[in-house]
């Protein structure tokens, strides 16, 4: 009996020792097989470089802003860099701001500092502007210096908007007849660039189109 009972033993562990070489046999074939497919995978693989682009840089555009010469008799073009807007009334507010601020090549400011810019609409061809009371308050007075507000505003508007044609001054928000008595201001001012030193008026494509009332 002890023998018939220790020989199924042995040999059921030797057919247990012959199935686990073979499996560790099968796990080492498809592991090698694994590491050189892999391999030829990664050489015929195509390389890749990365291409860095910076999206945190904004996007600007350039506009032509007009000054008074600094004897006060004509008006200058400076160019100055606004950032880029898809909506006419952002464009336009960027740019009144600007000239808001006033030049920086050494020409004359036609706006005070002190004016603040309180709302911009747009009707068809007319932009509505609306100044605070120190657009009056703070003016210097003068027809010349009138003149040079009122069309060194008109003036840059047309030439980097052509197809706004006129120009409507508000001040707190109502319409004023004049600023200091010389310029009517009860209808739309149309741009004119007579007051432009000759040969400073900028040409290109802001300007091709034709401004100004039909």
């Amino acid at each position: 009996m002890p023998n018939s009972y220790h020989k199924p033993r042995k040999s059921q562990q030797g057919s247990l020792r012959k199935r686990l070489t073979l499996f560790g046999c099968l796990v080492v074939l498809v592991f090698s097989v694994g590491l050189v497919v892999g391999y030829f995978k990664t050489r015929e693989a195509p390389r890749v470089e990365s291409v860095a682009v910076d999206i945190s840089a904004p996007l600007t555009r350039d506009v032509v802003l007009y000054f008074a010469s600094v004897d006060g008799q004509t008006l200058v073009a400076e160019t100055r860099t606004i950032s880029e807007c898809q909506i006419d009334e952002d464009c336009l507010r960027d740019t009144v701001e600007a000239l808001i601020a006033g030049p920086e090549s050494g020409l004359a400011p036609i706006l005070s500092t002190q004016v603040k810019l309180r709302g911009i609409t747009v009707v068809d061809s007319l932009v509505n502007i609306d100044f605070s009371q120190e657009m009056i308050a703070a003016h210097p007075g003068g027809t010349q210096s009138e003149l040079l507000t009122i069309y060194g505003l008109a003036d840059t508007l047309a030439v980097n908007f052509p197809h706004l044609r006129q120009v409507q001054f508000l001040v707190e928000g109502a319409p004023v007849p004049t600023l200091k008595g010389h310029v009517d201001l009860r209808q739309p001012i149309n741009p004119d660039f007579t007051l432009v030193e000759e040969g400073l008026a900028p040409v290109g494509q802001m300007t091709s189109s034709s401004v100004g009332g039909e």
